[in-house]
């Protein structure tokens, strides 16, 4: 049995009737469209905030700070390889041996 390819908006858009077509479009017609604005409700404010917040990693401790190191290009591809096997980015493996070597 074959599946029913889900419609996207458009595609529902076009298969209405021309009259229901033409309210919808009336809408985007109308001028001063800002005086029927209202306040945000309390989901819609956490929903504008979640799309504002800016993609990334969760924070860490106190947050990170992106630097500038230089490595011999060896040693770099050593590092790399052995934390590929180990399972872990570089970055953390570069924070495992600074707290081995700071004591932290």
């Amino acid at each position: 049995m074959a599946k029913k390819k889900a419609r996207n908006h458009v595609e529902e858009f076009l298969a209405l009737p021309d009259a229901e077509k033409n309210r919808i479009a009336a809408e985007f017609d109308k001028e001063m469209v800002m005086d029927t604005f209202r306040p945000l409700s309390a989901e819609q404010r956490r929903l504008w905030a979640k799309a504002k917040r800016r993609r990334g990693r969760p924070v860490v401790g106190k947050g990170v700070k992106v630097i500038s190191l230089s490595m011999e290009i060896g040693l770099l591809k050593d590092t790399d390889a052995w934390a590929k096997r180990q399972g872990i980015s570089r970055s953390q493996l570069v924070a495992k041996g600074l707290r081995k070597v700071i004591g932290k």
